[in-house]
């Protein structure tokens, strides 16, 4: 019997954090230019005997460069596969955790050492990111990182409330149809949403065009997003001197950030 925090987390990783790998591959130059001559399957997966194939995973599908996303799902022959020993594993390994303990079995590495490459670092390039104390000085990076924040926030908050987490289960159950936003002022690649309507909730990448988003948490600048996403700044001070704008009342900010909060204690 897993414990809940630890179902939890694993969503968020599967479902949240695990898809940022097409983001990087797309955004990275030098991942791209890797993933342009690679055709193959990849998984990451944690064995668990409750799960219906035996174990739970995400795949990626790569035709020459072109990636496709599976979440839920497992691949029974993947060409490059990391397979943890259970989801607590899992965990402990992206949080930081490295270890005999953690260690997943690493399939496909001798017949397709390239794919396999390509795969790893791409997975150091997203532990950078997500690990990431301080804002990096670059703003091809910084814009990177934003967007990746941003990403696996609105998905890690609707991936939480499909799963019934209490807090945030109440407040989909109680809303409306309403939109809630991340932006930084003159940046709309880095733009997120999640949608959320009695009880269910969608989460978007870019900007929601359909409508005027009920409540955006914008930022002025990248380095002002990182300020808060990285916790070296106060949400309280950032607000004052103009850094974060909230459109829309404040107590919905509290709200979002407190599930921001959540999300971020979760995958850490």
């Amino acid at each position: 019997m897993h414990e809940q925090n630890e179902l939890y987390a694993s969503k968020i990783f599967f479902n949240a954090a695990l898809p940022l790998l097409k983001v990087i591959a797309t955004d990275v130059p030098s991942l791209k230019a890797q993933f342009d001559k690679i055709t193959a399957v990849l998984q990451v997966s944690a064995l668990d005997p409750e799960a219906p194939a035996g174990k739970y995973a995400t795949h990626f599908i790569i035709t020459e460069g072109e990636w496709e996303t599976k979440l839920d799902a497992v691949y029974e022959t993947p060409d490059v596969e990391l397979e943890f020993k259970n989801i607590e594993a899992m965990n402990a390994f992206f949080k930081g955790k490295i270890g005999p303990a953690t260690l997943p079995k690493m399939k496909g590495v001798v017949k397709r050492f390239g794919a396999f490459k390509a795969m790893l670092m791409t997975l150091l390039k997203l532990s950078d990111l997500t690990g990431a104390t301080k804002a990096p000085e670059d703003e091809e990076t910084q814009t990177l990182m934003v967007k990746c924040f941003f990403y696996l926030l609105s998905s890690g908050i609707s991936q939480l409330n499909k799963m019934g987490h209490p807090e945030i289960k109440d407040w989909t159950t109680k809303s409306p149809d309403r939109v809630y936003a991340f932006a930084v002022n003159d940046h709309p690649e880095v733009s997120a949403f999640i949608r959320i309507k009695a009880g269910k909730s969608r989460a978007g990448r870019g900007e929601y065009k359909r409508a005027m988003p009920f409540f955006t948490l914008r930022f002025d600048s990248l380095k002002s997003a990182l300020g808060i996403l990285l916790s070296t700044d106060d949400m309280l001070e950032a607000t004052k001197a103009g850094r974060l704008i909230m459109d829309g009342g404040p107590e919905f900010g509290a709200q979002l950030g407190g599930f921001m909060l959540e999300v971020g204690g979760l995958a850490k």
